[in-house]
């Protein structure tokens, strides 16, 4: 436990930031907790720090004193209408690393059209948790080399990466495939954790514009559909015209921007 003072703060009374935890600070003012801070390692290894503070005083104190304690880069995200606290992040530093539109995404296969979708010749949708795992890290390997080599791995949303040692997909339960007989051809990722989020939806460049990713979409929204969710969520870069337009052709609709920012 540490703690560093700076005077600052509506009360003109000393702000104190502690280290209460691992990872974890407290912004003390007048000894009442101003302001909360937090960091969290995310699965591909970045870092992402969150700040909840009663007023910027706190706010700036425990994004000054939180950086001296953890390893360069740090991460954030923040939603792109909440103009305050992006200037908060601003003053300590952070840059815009990317933007992304978030859309709420329908399950009902009347709504989204979706419900005479089949997959091409040859091709069969595997359910999650019941794909091969080395032929599921096989195509995600593959997927993952494909995006390197062009507009880079790492320009993908934060929540997407799921990197143990190898590198590679972490298992075979949130994971449905399109299978060909010798291999698979994409993926699509769904995480049920706070709300059902389609963290992913990728396949092999030789295999594109066959309506593998329209058939991983019917099989993952009917899926959730039959179990009850009504809506899913997803993110796309705001360059990602084709993904934009894929989920816009299914009647999903924009639920404002994620800022993912950087320091």
């Amino acid at each position: 436990m540490n703690t560093t003072p700076v005077t600052s703060g509506p009360s003109g009374d000393t702000v104190v930031v502690t280290r209460v935890a691992d990872r974890q600070w407290h912004a003390l003012d007048d000894d009442l907790v101003a302001g909360r801070g937090h960091a969290e390692q995310r699965p591909d290894g970045r870092l992402f720090v969150t700040i909840d503070a009663w007023h910027d005083a706190a706010f700036d104190r425990l994004a000054e004193a939180m950086p001296t304690d953890l390893p360069a880069p740090l991460y954030t995200l923040v939603d792109e209408a909440d103009t305050e606290l992006t200037a908060g992040w601003r003053r300590a530093g952070f840059t815009v690393r990317r933007r992304e539109r978030e859309y709420v995404v329908p399950t009902d296969p009347r709504v989204t059209g979706l419900g005479a979708v089949l997959p091409p010749p040859g091709v069969t949708i595997v359910p999650a948790a019941e794909a091969d795992e080395t032929m599921l890290r096989a195509v995600d390997r593959a997927i993952r080399d494909e995006v390197e080599a062009s507009v880079g791995w790492r320009s993908m949303p934060a929540e997407v990466n799921p990197r143990p040692e190898d590198g590679t997909a972490a298992g075979p339960s949130v994971y449905a495939v399109a299978a060909a007989p010798d291999r698979y051809l994409g993926l699509i990722r769904v995480e049920r954790v706070k709300r059902p989020r389609i963290g992913l939806v990728a396949v092999r460049a030789g295999e594109r514009r066959r309506g593998i990713a329209r058939a991983l979409l019917a099989h993952a929204l009917g899926t959730l559909h039959r179990s009850g969710t009504a809506a899913a969520w997803a993110e796309v870069h705001e360059s990602g015209r084709a993904a934009s337009a894929l989920f816009e052709g299914i009647g999903a609709r924009s639920a404002g921007s994620n800022l993912e920012l950087v320091r």
